[in-house]
């Protein structure tokens, strides 16, 4: 009874201070005035930024139109502010886990090893309340991925807003995600540990192996006695509709990774990746993208450069690879409202500061292929869009007043605005 109650005030909590989804787009509207950022690397000083149907139709200066003739039923002076296109979360658990010491409201991982059968898509909680907290921060969409085992199962892509997950779904089941086995790098020099440790890691890898080989030799053949779930989930994977994401961060298992995926042709996407660097060439060569880990971190090696995870997005960009950010991790749920401050900290250390952006818009929507459909402010692309009082990659003008997913207006509010406005006012009246 009491384990009961305590799952009854968890779901009552969450349900607390989320917001009503927004309406589809009615009226046609017109932003004019802002510094408009493209995401594509241009930048409109004086903009007009135009949207109908939940799609935008103009990407003008706002000295090329005549303000009498335009057609939108409604105009909004964005003067002073900046505009952005909506920021994008790779590799997320948003939506699939509220309280991590809850258990009753994490639903981001299955029993098992091999789980390309297990779908984020019909876990998506559209009723969380920490994806209004990332909201308020301009993170407007999420590819929300499950974790634990080696391929942890099938990721989908959410805007971050709808009744239930077939309002929210953006792209459905985008790509398979495998937990690369980790290779040892403690600086102990035990050999019969490291006898094991390879042991260990040469084991996993050939599990792997087998399973793939199984899986493609199971996709060749036209009947089957027995339909067998996780080969079945498979099979967009060996037919190219699906990508390969990779976690993978040391050398080893990197090139591993690489090598091995060779024989399939996959599109890979290098997920972490955090001795990407030193494998620039093999991964240009091959075209594979970086989602790069966590950047405000401490250095995974004791000789490493105390700053060089904020580094790393210049380093890789300055070697040809396309970089995107993201924020596994500790906390990373409500840790992702910090994203555009990531990138912030990638212009801070060298990037170029509209190639900054595009590493939390356009660069990620190239990555999961949805870069016709959002990731930049252009003419045939969802309205998916914000508007901040200053700039948005810094915490300090990261002001999000206005907010549109596919044209509709959505809810600032959270939780954490309520309560701040709350015991504002007490400590105002004392």
């Amino acid at each position: 009874m009491k384990n009961f109650i305590v799952i009854i005030a968890c779901f009552l909590s969450m349900s607390v201070g989320a917001q009503t989804p927004a309406t589809p787009q009615t009226k046609s509207i017109l932003l004019v005035g802002a510094k408009a950022h493209l995401g594509n690397g241009k930048v409109i000083p004086n903009a007009a930024i135009g949207f109908r149907n939940g799609k935008i139709d103009m990407v003008l200066s706002s000295i090329d139109i005549r303000m009498d003739s335009t057609k939108y039923d409604e105009v909004i002076n964005c003067k002073g502010k900046h505009i952005y296109p909506g920021f994008i979360a790779p590799n997320s658990r948003l939506g699939l886990v509220e309280i991590g010491a809850v258990r009753a409201t994490s639903d981001q991982r299955e029993v098992g090893q091999f789980k390309p059968h297990v779908r984020s898509l019909i876990a998506f909680n559209t009723e969380s309340r920490i994806t209004s907290t990332v909201r308020t921060n301009g993170v407007l969409m999420a590819e929300v991925a499950p974790v634990g085992g080696v391929i942890t199962g099938t990721s989908s892509i959410f805007n971050l807003d709808g009744w239930n997950w077939e309002d929210a779904v953006l792209k459905e089941d985008n790509g398979i995600h495998i937990n690369w086995p980790r290779i040892r790098t403690s600086m102990d020099t035990d050999k019969k540990k490291d006898v094991e440790w390879k042991e260990r890691y040469s084991k996993s890898v050939a599990e792997i192996k087998e399973f793939f080989t199984e899986a493609n030799a199971y996709n060749k053949g036209e009947y089957h006695l027995e339909k067998n779930i996780r080969f079945e989930a498979m099979k967009p994977v060996f037919s190219k509709k699906k990508k390969v994401f990779i976690h993978a961060d040391r050398v080893q298992e990197i090139t591993d990774a690489v090598y091995f995926f060779d024989a399939y042709d996959f599109e890979l996407v290098l997920v972490g990746g955090y001795d990407a660097w030193l494998l620039a060439d093999l991964l240009k060569d091959r075209s594979i993208p970086v989602i790069l880990r966590r950047v405000h971190e401490l250095p995974m090696n004791q000789d490493d450069d105390v700053d060089l995870p904020y580094k790393m997005p210049k380093i890789l960009t300055d070697k040809g690879i396309l970089v995107s950010l993201e924020n596994s991790g500790s906390m990373e749920a409500m840790g992702t409202r910090n994203l555009p401050f990531y990138a912030g900290t990638a212009a801070a250390y060298g990037v170029d500061k509209e190639a900054a952006l595009a590493m939390i818009t356009l660069n990620t929507a190239k990555i999961l292929g949805i870069d016709a459909l959002v990731g930049s402010i252009e003419e045939g692309k969802y309205a998916t869009l914000f508007i901040s009082e200053g700039d948005a990659l810094d915490m300090r003008g990261n002001q999000v007043s206005l907010a549109f997913i596919q044209g509709k207006q959505i809810e600032l509010t959270n939780s954490q605005k309520e309560l701040y406005q709350k015991y504002s006012k007490k400590y105002e009246s004392e």
